[in-house]
């Protein structure tokens, strides 16, 4: 009988599962991290980082860490398919954004807008779907005519720093191999698009970091474990230290935002915010069982925390506020 198929896997799965609960088998590997500095960015102190002057609509295109980022602390419930009301992770940052004026629309799983979120997704979503994204109230849903999206929010999720190569430049926009200099190009792609609409301010939120290992469920890790297909701790620091480097591309005013004339694109450095700030290359509040990718709400709540005054910030350097 084949090692792959389901029933030895489960057999596998049990077993892993009785000798972790006697405390021989961890559930996840103990790999150490290796710890970064932070990349200086963009500096945005000399606009007020008070609340807008007027309502502003703000669109967040995301999958699960961003509904969870969202959402209020609690039991799991959704409003809406795939719009998380509270999650056991939730960062608060809905009722954040609401408290400094802003009107929070959503676009997520299943919906036209929100179905594809990953770095390769994002140069023919906003190529094709502008008018679309622009009036998104919740989903398919679209606003009222005559009403449109002032500020567009968007994330890839923690599969997205799974880099597995530096790539040679200048890159393909549109990969798919998760390379730096790929995702670079893909990147350096949208400001094409963003240019067009002079108007609305894009905050690219950079992807959450992996936990160690890459993260995922408990037994998906278990049978990695027994079959022998954990990474190696040179390839996990090998990894986090690709991600470190594209997001300190990203977020410096030396790379993807250098020569860029116009003033309504900016970074939130989500992924520098989960690694604590450079202790890690990799995520330092990971959830269920310590190697889950999705953010544990301390880590959500904290991460989350400056969004708000960059909003702030940010709408005034692009002319939205006062």
């Amino acid at each position: 009988m084949s090692i792959r198929s389901p029933r030895t896997k489960g057999l596998l799965l049990l077993a892993g599962l009785g000798l972790a609960s006697l405390g021989f088998l961890p559930l996840h590997p103990d790999y150490t991290v290796a710890a970064a500095s932070p990349a200086p960015t963009m500096d945005l102190s000399a606009f007020s980082a008070e609340k807008p002057t007027r309502p502003l609509r703000v669109l967040f295109i995301h999958h699960s860490i961003g509904g969870q980022l969202l959402a209020e602390r609690g039991e799991e419930h959704e409003r809406s398919a795939s719009i998380l009301t509270s999650h056991p992770n939730g960062g608060g940052l809905r009722a954040k954004l609401r408290a400094q004026g802003y009107e929070v629309h959503e676009a997520s799983y299943g919906s036209e807008v929100g179905d594809r979120t990953d770095l390769f997704d994002w140069k023919p979503k906003f190529a094709t779907q502008m008018d679309q994204v622009l009036t998104v109230d919740e989903n398919d849903r679209q606003l009222p005519p005559g009403q449109r999206i002032d500020v567009v929010m968007f994330k890839s999720c923690f599969p997205n720093s799974l880099f597995v190569a530096e790539g040679a430049p200048p890159g393909n926009p549109d990969g798919p191999e998760l390379t730096v200099w790929n995702a670079k190009a893909a990147l350096a792609s949208l400001l094409v698009e963003f240019a067009k609409q002079p108007r609305t301010l894009f905050v690219y939120l950079t992807a959450p970091p992996a936990a160690p290992g890459g993260g995922g469920p408990a037994l998906e890790m278990l049978a990695k474990r027994l079959l022998g297909r954990l990474p190696s701790r040179s390839s996990v620091l090998a990894q986090g230290a690709l991600a470190r480097a594209f997001d300190a591309w990203v977020v410096s005013p030396e790379g993807w935002l250098a020569g860029y004339a116009l003033k309504n694109v900016v970074v939130y450095d989500f992924y520098d915010a989960l690694t604590a700030h450079g202790k890690s290359n990799h995520l330092r509040y990971p959830s269920g069982d310590g190697n889950d990718s999705h953010p544990t709400s301390e880590g959500n709540a904290e991460a989350g925390d400056g969004l708000p005054a960059l909003l702030n910030r940010a709408t005034r350097r692009a002319g939205l506020s006062d």
